[in-house]
């Protein structure tokens, strides 16, 4: 066995183990450092996270967060959605179509980068009790939290998952081998397997040609429209949403950014803060 294969292996298996929540022993052999100096810190170190009083939480977590640099975040308004419920199936429409994401009838061949879910469903930590009923009768847009400190990213043999610039978790779908090591790590069940060829649940007369169908055999999840914000363009779910404000994306970084100032002025909530991942979508209920 040559060194290469013995390499991949290795890691591999270490990703398995990521999956489990053991993210530290991926850390320490991917990197060959310890846990608190891994290559997904020193990702951060470098300029490529941050955020909304991230300092101090990772500080408290362990993890070094950027002060510089951009990490872009979302806010979604529920209160908007609930004025407006039919706003859910536009941004959901509006993300699908213009990403060639493949439309399936039978739920085990499903594919979703954004979707609508139950109060529970989205907000597991959160309490339930006596929650008003307007919130028990809406459902919760639910996307990739492109965290700060993404488990995925680490538990991914051959980054196909990986952190941008920009602090978005991004794909590349030929990096994928479709070991799904990424999908286990993910917590918050954000990522989809094309079992089948996305092709054949796609409208070839409908197709988005700037932005590349996939494979049989990868994953795939929301990229925060990446290939719009690099040109300066608002994500496609923020764009259908209109001047409603249902959704606001913005550099987190950056204290003058409309987002910055909404979450100054809001109370908001993110899905699973136990964790550490620090999420980069933000609630506003």
């Amino acid at each position: 066995m040559d060194k290469k294969r013995r390499d991949f292996l290795k890691i591999a298996g270490a990703s398995t183990l990521a999956g489990l929540g053991g993210t530290a022993v991926v850390d320490r052999l991917v990197s060959g450092t310890s846990p608190v100096q891994s290559k997904a810190t020193k990702e951060v170190d470098s300029g490529h996270g941050g955020g909304h009083e991230a300092a101090a939480q990772g500080h408290a977590a362990g993890v070094e967060v950027a002060k510089s640099g951009n990490r872009f975040g979302m806010i979604v308004d529920l209160r908007k959605f609930k004025e407006n419920p039919a706003l859910g199936d536009i941004v959901v429409e509006a993300c699908h179509g213009t990403h060639n994401v493949p439309d399936f009838s039978e739920k085990k061949d499903e594919i979703k980068w954004t979707w609508l879910t139950g109060y529970g469903g989205a907000f597991t930590e959160h309490s339930r009790l006596y929650k008003d009923q307007l919130t028990l009768d809406n459902d919760v847009l639910v996307m990739c939290n492109h965290c700060d400190n993404p488990p995925c990213v680490r538990a991914c043999p051959t980054k196909a998952t990986f952190k941008n610039k920009d602090g978005i978790v991004a794909m590349d779908y030929h990096r994928c081998i479709g070991c799904r090591f990424c999908m286990a790590a993910c917590p918050y069940g954000m990522r989809s397997f094309n079992w089948r060829d996305p092709r054949a649940g796609l409208d070839m007369n409908k197709l988005n040609n700037e932005f590349p169908t996939r494979m049989r055999g990868v994953v795939e999840k929301c990229n925060f429209c990446a290939e719009r914000v690099g040109l300066g363009k608002q994500p496609a779910c923020v764009e259908a949403c209109g001047d409603s404000k249902a959704l606001i994306f913005g550099n987190l970084n950056d204290p003058e950014s409309e987002i910055r100032k909404v979450l100054k002025a809001n109370y908001t909530v993110q899905r699973k803060p136990s964790l550490g991942t620090h999420p980069s979508v933000f609630y506003i209920v």
